[in-house]
């Protein structure tokens, strides 16, 4: 049976409701409430985004959710997890600095942060699982403790998972640096020929696994998190990626992960993606790029995959903006991800996570 994925559009004209007001017809209509027992302890999971970045989800959207789970009776914290990588997440104390920085402050949202595996990402506990890549999986405690769960995600592009949305926030996103690490496991190829010697690769390495003696960048593969900083940062393209045999299996590891964070609380998670300034790149990023589509709405469902599944239509089915990154399949139909990085395949993400039980792949799409 289709799953059901409620859908607000981002619509709203004077002397009508708000779209802040309309989340409250969102959540009633998608049951939220339901998912969400009085006395809860109730993890917010959002992205704070990183420091220079200007396109992850805005405190006013998260402060309307948190009203409406204290309305519920319960007691919500606005979470997430640590990174691998160097910048302003890194540990509990910086990721709560920017966290204030970014307006997630109690005083404008309404409720306490909690940097789900503690000061310096060692607060996990070993989930079960059976996936192909693993037996167990390592969930912050701070998520894994938690009641009840809503998992809040601004959907966009991905370059090596194709989109983010409700699974990745899932997978990558309840997951301590180890955890992450795991998950990753992606090691960057070199080629020597290309390197100029710039150093910005060793700068950015959270692991000190990049060097230089006289000549192109060496890389310590044991020492590598996998983490694919120096491929990003790379401005001659010298570190590359084994497209055709690296990046499905890092999904699958990814999905098993969410699998873990909804191991036990299944029937307590609620999921909200946010099509909103759907940018081509990740709210890791200490920078934002111009959306490549017109902004879309809000979604709702119990189910992470039908959610992710249905966002992912609803994105392709608009026109693309010209003159941002999106340089093919602008047209209404075409896939959008697949414009921006060609050698993806975001329905990996949906396949899997359908395959390992997460969700249905089949949805009905019901206005609010």
């Amino acid at each position: 049976m289709p799953s059901p994925v409620y859908f607000l559009d981002i619509r709203s004209r004077q002397g009508a409701e708000s779209n802040l007001d309309r989340m409250n017809n969102l959540f009633d209509a998608s049951g939220m409430n339901e998912r969400i027992n009085k006395g809860d302890l109730t993890a917010i999971k959002v992205h704070f985004g990183e420091p220079g970045n200007d396109s992850f989800l805005g405190p006013v959207w998260v402060r309307r959710v948190v009203e409406r789970v204290r309305a519920a009776g319960a007691n919500p914290f606005l979470t997430d997890t640590n990174v691998i990588y160097l910048g302003g997440r890194c540990n509990a104390v910086n990721h709560l600095n920017t966290a204030i920085s970014h307006g997630f402050a109690y005083s404008v949202v309404g409720a306490p942060i909690v940097i789900a595996d503690g000061l310096k990402s060692q607060d996990w506990v070993f989930v079960p699982v059976k996936g192909r890549h693993f037996s167990d999986v390592k969930i912050a405690s701070g998520i894994a403790q938690a009641d009840s769960m809503l998992v809040l995600s601004h959907f966009k592009g991905h370059s090596i998972t194709g989109f983010g949305g409700a699974i990745k926030n899932l997978g990558m996103g309840c997951a301590p640096i180890s955890g992450k690490t795991e998950q990753h496991s992606i090691r960057p190829i070199l080629y020597p020929e290309r390197c100029i010697s710039c150093g910005l690769c060793a700068e950015v390495c959270p692991r000190s696994a990049i060097s230089f003696d006289g000549g192109p960048a060496q890389i310590d593969i044991e020492s590598c998190a996998g983490c694919l900083d120096c491929y990003r940062i790379c401005p001659e393209r010298a570190m590359d990626i084994n497209w055709t045999e690296e990046i499905r299996p890092f999904v699958e590891r990814m999905v098993e992960y969410a699998c873990g964070a909804l191991s036990e609380k299944k029937d307590n998670v609620g999921f909200l993606n946010f099509l909103i300034r759907v940018c081509p790149d990740c709210d890791c990023n200490s920078w934002s790029d111009a959306p490549i589509v017109g902004d879309i709405g809000v979604l709702a469902s119990a189910d992470p995959v039908a959610i992710d599944q249905a966002s992912y239509d609803l994105v392709i089915a608009e026109s693309g903006i010209e003159g941002t990154c999106l340089k093919r399949n602008l047209a209404p139909g075409k896939d959008k991800f697949k414009g921006l990085w060609k050698h993806t395949d975001g329905l990996h993400q949906v396949e899997y996570a359908e395959e390992m039980g997460l969700g249905s792949r089949k949805y009905r799409l019901i206005r609010v």
